[in-house]
């Protein structure tokens, strides 16, 4: 699969992703699916002039995806990616609530490639031009998670009761937040962005062991968590199509 070259693109990879995964039941394509509706959230935003400079935020939004279209296509081939990435596939092949696979794919995805694709789109200039504009991709992002919550109470009712699992911050669900996510992209796109050549690779490998620490809290989580998961599991659709097809809409 060739990169995406602009925002278009990467909607019609990510439908591709998605068709695949429906044909296929697979779980992977859960991700995508919130990929998808945070790509066309973007997208409106730089039609609308939401941001300081639309070229540039298109240029982020496609670096950001083709990390994920990568990885997807690396998994699939069986070809290396990063261990947050490989976490995230192979916990598509068991049968974790949603809101598990959604997470992994999100700790990869933000935790890791956003940094990594601001420090990219910045390349040449201060990163700090870009940081109002990646907050507002970031808002979007968070906005999104609402959304999703909704969607995920609409599959299954238990999924209420996640709200209430760790409440220290509103975003938090699982151990997992947001708002801390999107904290370390901007501080590890700031680091990044200074790092000689000779190191850069060295910190993102090292990035990526820490991410995957997250990725295993997030499918092992501590046990009163894990009751409420388990009721969540139990009244989950079990088509695996039917919940791609519904989070698509």
């Amino acid at each position: 699969m060739l990169p995406a070259k602009n925002i278009i693109e990467v909607i019609t990879h990510l439908d591709d992703i998605i068709n695949q995964s429906i044909a296929k039941k697979s779980r992977a394509g859960y991700f995508a699916c919130l990929y998808r509706k945070m790509t066309i959230a973007v997208q409106n935003g730089i039609n609308d002039g939401l941001f300081e400079d639309g070229q540039r935020m298109e240029k982020l939004d496609v670096i950001f995806a083709n990390r994920y279209i990568d990885a997807y296509f690396c998994n699939l081939n069986q070809t290396p990616l990063t261990f947050s990435w490989k976490s995230a596939f192979d916990a598509s092949l068991q049968p974790y609530t949603v809101i598990q696979h959604l997470l992994m794919g999100m700790n990869a995805h933000i935790n890791l490639d956003l940094g990594i694709a601001a420090a990219e789109t910045a390349k040449g200039s201060d990163i700090q031009l870009i940081k109002k504009d990646f907050n507002l991709i970031n808002n979007i992002i968070g906005s999104l998670i609402n959304i999703i919550q909704k969607d995920l109470e609409e599959i299954c009712a238990p999924m209420k009761l996640l709200k209430y699992v760790d409440n220290k911050s509103k975003e938090s669900v699982i151990n997992f937040s947001i708002t801390a996510a999107r904290n370390t992209a901007w501080a590890n796109a700031v680091s990044l962005s200074v790092l000689q050549t000779n190191t850069y690779q060295g910190y993102i490998k090292n990035l990526d062991d820490k991410i995957n620490v997250v990725a295993r809290n997030i499918i092992n989580p501590n046990f009163s968590q894990s009751l409420v998961l388990r009721t969540v599991r139990i009244f989950e659709p079990k088509d695996v199509g039917e919940i791609l097809r519904f989070l698509k809409d």
